[in-house]
């Protein structure tokens, strides 16, 4: 997923900032040079952050919500560590509400998407209840021959 995002990236990135003539060339040359990285460092990313969250689901013994923000915060905590407390502070906290976000946006579209799921409880009931009623009460049709 990295590779390819930043193959398209890095591909329009070099594809603008190459001469005229040498456009594809340009976009080709970035695309070699960048997209590994950026698929790489995507990987990482993923690796680190499936590892946190399977670590805190096995220590909390639950599986919700906070387990994926605290490994957002613990990734992103860990990617930056090497750029001292205060970029390791603001990556934690930056990847945590990240994290946040994806998981409320996604509780939200369950609840819109379950809602039209939902039956109405007193439709079914009423309606086979008129229908028995009305077939009760006529009489019935001779047959024509």
């Amino acid at each position: 997923m990295g590779a390819v995002g930043g193959s398209l990236w890095h591909g329009i990135k070099g594809y603008r900032h190459s001469p005229y003539g040498e456009r594809r060339a340009g976009a080709i040359a970035a695309i070699k040079m960048r997209a590994p990285v950026l698929g790489g460092n995507f990987g990482t990313w993923g690796g680190m952050f499936s590892t946190f969250d399977c670590a805190l689901k096995g220590l909390r013994r639950k599986e919700d919500i906070w387990n994926s923000v605290g490994a957002g915060f613990l990734t992103g905590g860990s990617l930056a560590f090497r750029g001292g407390f205060r970029a390791a502070r603001n990556g934690a906290i930056g990847c945590a509400v990240l994290l946040a976000v994806i998981e409320g946006v996604g509780i939200g579209m369950q609840r819109l998407m379950a809602g039209s799921t939902k039956l109405e409880v007193g439709f079914f009931p009423t309606t086979v209840r008129r229908l028995l009623t009305h077939a009760l009460t006529q009489a019935p049709t001779p047959a024509v021959a």
